[in-house]
């Protein structure tokens, strides 16, 4: 694994937030030159601490569409319901996270899709596919609050040295 200093911190940092960073710009915030920025970019990329470039799209200006988080609940808690139905979720375009979560719920989902009734379809198509989802809950998004990059230089701060 890397051993992430300061500058690679930062490097995940910036691009998490600023994924169309030039090459000239990234070197400027690090106090470095374009070739050892982003040689040490591209060693992150090599080992796998980067996984991609997103845009962030505003939904609203694309069109009609409904933001829905579903909390699942599994008949059966064996390493074969859960590997079941993570099966069945993951071709499932709509589904845009899941995770795995401890409590009350086996998964949370967020699910983004058209309007309520195409909502309402791909939770029939879930039962009926037997992926083993006992109850769930549904709780629509009437209004994003917050949305953001990772925390990484406050989840990977170097400790303060006494």
């Amino acid at each position: 694994m890397l051993k992430l200093d300061d500058r690679a911190v930062k490097i995940l940092s910036i691009l998490a937030r600023e994924g169309r960073i030039s090459k000239a710009e990234l070197a400027k915030r690090l106090n470095l030159s374009a070739a050892p920025a982003w040689e040490r970019m591209k060693r992150l990329e090599a080992a796998g601490m980067i996984t991609g470039y997103h845009a962030s799209v505003a939904l609203k200006k694309v069109g009609p569409h409904l933001v829905v988080f579903l909390a699942a609940e599994l008949e059966s808690h064996r390493a074969q319901d859960f590997q079941a139905f993570e099966r069945a979720i993951a071709p499932l375009d709509e589904v845009v996270a899941c995770w795995a979560v401890g409590g009350g719920f086996d998964y949370i989902l967020q699910v983004v899709t058209r309007d309520i009734d195409n909502y309402q379809r791909l939770v029939d198509q879930l039962l009926q596919a037997k992926a083993g989802l006992s109850r769930y809950f549904t709780y629509v998004v009437t209004k994003p609050v917050k949305q953001g990059p990772l925390p990484l230089e406050r989840l990977l701060a170097m400790p303060a040295k006494e």
